[in-house]
């Protein structure tokens, strides 16, 4: 009865944690109307590194560094950056519940297709019919009918945020061998907020004080609620309910992002988008069974 009621409050907690990344694109699209880029960067990173220091605390294990996890997290750290320069880019142009699906669906199958040809593994049937699917929910995700609107679009931003966070996904499943995920995220956010404060040197850090009530909440919401909680209910829940359980709930992120953008910004939900993003989750649902 116990290991009943264990799952279940490990689901609705997942289920929370889907709720705050899928608001997260909208709270950065918010942010977007204010300031600069490398200040944005700079001051989500660093309320990220504070409000990882409680969770810390909470799980009270042991922080050991070796050079195999220096090198992971160094190498994450840059992608992270890439990651949310391109996401700002991409959100500040174009509409923040496309950007969401575009990239939550992407993601897993440009992380498949870059395991399968690092490490020469040999597709089976299914898996060939899944990229298929992938593609075309690709193709009509990113209208790719007309190349140069695509090319002028942001949705180019979109795709690079997909293959950089293919990339981060493909470096955390291996840095597990060498540091704990949370100690892992931690760094990240810590060598991150560092070398953002580099680049953002010569911009006006301190203009954000100057800013009212809603960008504060979206900033809050974007690195304390939709990274730091979330991702920490995720690494728990996966050590509980196993990786395919937790993983299937992703699928949720793209739905409650583009609502999240419906009702906060009024954005409307575009027919292609939906159209392509069941296609390309009906590709990542089959690239992820056994």
């Amino acid at each position: 009865m116990y290991m009943k009621n264990e799952t279940r409050t490990y689901k609705y907690l997942l289920l929370l944690a889907m709720l705050l990344w899928g608001g997260g694109w909208t709270a950065l699209k918010i942010l977007t109307y204010t300031q600069t880029i490398e200040v944005i960067v700079f001051w989500r990173f660093f309320l990220m590194s504070l409000s990882f220091i409680p969770i810390l605390y909470f799980f009270n294990k042991p922080i050991t560094l070796n050079k195999g996890a220096l090198v992971y997290i160094g190498t994450s750290s840059v992608l992270n950056i890439l990651f949310m320069v391109f996401a700002f880019i991409g959100i500040s142009s174009g509409l923040a519940g496309s950007g969401s699906v575009i990239i939550t669906t992407f993601s897993p199958i440009l992380t498949f297709i870059l395991f399968a040809l690092l490490y020469k593994k040999h597709l089976t049937k299914v898996q060939l019919i899944a990229l298929f699917l992938g593609l075309l929910g690709g193709f009509i995700l990113l209208e790719l009918e007309n190349i140069s609107a695509f090319l002028d679009s942001s949705n180019i931003y979109f795709l690079l945020c997909a293959l950089v966070w293919a990339g981060v996904t493909l470096l955390s499943q291996h840095s597990a061998k060498h540091i704990h995920p949370i100690h892992y995220s931690f760094f990240i956010s810590l060598i991150a907020t560092m070398s953002s404060f580099v680049y953002a040197f010569n911009a006006d850090l301190l203009s954000v004080f100057d800013e009212g009530l809603s960008f504060w909440i979206s900033l809050i919401y974007l690195a304390v609620f939709g990274q730091t909680i979330a991702t920490t209910i995720f690494y728990m829940a996966s050590s509980k309910l196993g990786s395919q359980t937790t993983s299937s709930f992703m699928f949720l992120v793209p739905i409650f992002a583009l609502l999240s953008a419906w009702i906060v910004l009024d954005e409307p939900i575009e027919t292609h988008i939906i159209l392509g993003g069941c296609v390309s989750m009906l590709a990542v649902y089959y690239l992820n069974k056994k």
